[in-house]
């Protein structure tokens, strides 16, 4: 070999490594949904276990002060995909259209962490549960910068486990054996193929996946597998649950009901497991391509556990001790899960107690993913807490509102949090204060008591509110 071959050799193998070096970190988000503060065993779930996500948050970082973005789906979803708190964001409820498939789409100009992640670049995929714009409008998850879509664009047909199709894009795949009366083929592992299927096909290059899944939402229903077998007959306690009208597979089955469950404390639990089997299966997926080392993955809910088909969240203690469910504005209705996992970048084993929330994943993307933001947002990056590296920024407040069940606001200024609920029943309603660091149930409301936090947090309460038409906060102060 002469000198001049083994220069080329040499320059090549540079380039390449400069390259690889370059090439940004795969990004995979992880989104139960109605999954509560309590229902991981590395959370303190006792019922049952999730050894794949304990494993996850055993080699990674788990949240202890993480918040979803709502307390129920919709809006929750958009604080996620936008980086803006529900004080500002374009869905801030769940808002149906008239005889349409879909909910009320974001705004065209809406900046999504779809769209920055590829323009960065990246290849981006989400697979589940969408919500955000029915399919065609300015709202398809194609729209905003989504490059694949499969499963449910309509959070009212995500109550079905056994739709008769799911949507691949624009495109309706038919789900064989289903057709609204016979349950063969159940949704979820299909969503489960495609997600694992994108994942391979781009392990070149960098992606970023979003990963909705449907589980432990109600319908409580899941196959009579292997899953279900290790936990039926388990809980004692089980009852049966007997659908409404229009809640059973058959003629004059509801979109939006629930079908009968004969155990459905086991179903239940059986869903959460298969849900961990999932995040199983992805990190086994990363490790067979060598991929592993250079991808993020990232697990949460979209907001506390719900009541419907069945479930049964004080049996499980689903919320963690926390007071509130699905809807709440107290912590069990928005306080979450939170784990995220990256070998050699995230030191195994670590326990945060830095206080984050929805709005905080773009800004915290866009760090990974070495992008600039030029839109605004509500976040702040957590990556170096994330790290370890750099001074992690902590937010002066955190704020939601819900404009439904009477208009509910909240806010956390430190360990304290005030909540308000009945804006558009009270002249005036009263804002409740409760001291987190020691009634993290908020058992204690201790408002009369500090008139100075009670009068800042209603002027942040008023300055963060910015009137929607689609979902005004009404109040008659």
């Amino acid at each position: 070999m002469n000198i001049k071959t083994i220069l080329s050799i040499g320059l090549v193998s540079l380039t390449m490594g400069s390259i690889q070096a370059e090439k940004k970190p795969n990004i995979i988000y992880i989104l139960a949904d109605d999954l509560g503060y309590g229902d991981l065993s590395c959370y303190g779930q006792t019922k049952f276990s999730t050894p794949n996500l304990d494993k996850l948050a055993k080699t990674g970082i788990k949240f202890t002060q993480h918040y979803s973005g709502s307390a129920v789906c919709a809006p929750s979803r958009c604080t996620l995909m936008t980086g803006m708190h529900t004080g500002h964001a374009d869905i801030r409820g769940n808002k149906e259209l008239n005889n349409m498939e879909g909910q009320t789409p974001l705004n065209a100009n809406t900046i999504t962490v779809a769209r920055i992640l590829k323009k960065a670049g990246y290849v981006t995929g989400a697979f589940g549960k969408w919500g955000l714009g029915y399919p065609g409008s300015v709202g398809d998850p194609n729209m905003k910068g989504f490059d694949t879509f499969y499963g449910y664009n309509c959070q009212r047909m995500a109550h079905r486990y056994y739709p008769a199709y799911l949507w691949d894009n624009q495109k309706k795949d038919s789900l064989p054996g289903n057709d609204w009366a016979h349950t063969v083929t159940y949704a979820p592992d299909v969503v489960q193929k495609k997600t694992l299927q994108f994942i391979e096909a781009n392990k070149d290059r960098p992606f970023f996946a979003y990963v909705p899944l449907i589980q432990p939402h109600a319908e409580i229903i899941a196959p009579d597998d292997t899953i279900y077998a290790k936990l039926k007959g388990k809980f004692v306690e089980d009852h049966p649950y007997k659908a409404k009208k229009g809640g059973d597979y058959g003629p004059g089955v509801e979109m939006m009901g629930y079908c009968s469950q004969p155990n459905p404390h086991a179903v239940f639990a059986s869903m959460i497991v298969r849900a961990d089997m999932y995040v199983g299966q992805i990190m086994a997926k990363l490790k067979e391509l060598g991929i592993d080392n250079h991808t993020i993955v990232m697990f949460s809910s979209d907001n506390g556990p719900h009541e419907e088909g069945g479930a049964e969240p004080a049996f499980f203690n689903s919320a963690g001790g926390l007071r509130g469910v699905k809807r709440d504005l107290y912590e069990g209705g928005i306080r979450n899960v939170f784990i995220a996992n990256w070998p050699g970048k995230i030191k195994a084993g670590s326990v945060s107690n830095h206080i984050s929330a929805f709005y905080d994943v773009l800004p915290t993307c866009a760090d990974i993913a070495g992008v600039k933001l030029d839109s605004k947002t509500d976040g702040l990056s957590f990556l170096p807490e994330l790290t370890g590296k750099g001074a992690q920024k902590k937010h002066d407040f955190m704020y939601w509102e819900y404009n439904f069940f009477g208009g509910r606001q909240a806010v956390r200024i430190g360990d304290w949090k005030g909540v308000v609920y009945g804006l558009n029943k009270k002249t005036d309603p009263d804002l409740e204060l409760y001291n987190l660091a020691t009634d993290v149930a908020e058992t204690k409301n201790v408002a009369a008591q500090h008139p100075d936090i009670v009068t800042k947090m209603k002027a942040i309460l008023k300055d963060q509110h910015t009137d929607s038409k689609l979902f005004p906060l009404i109040s008659k102060k």
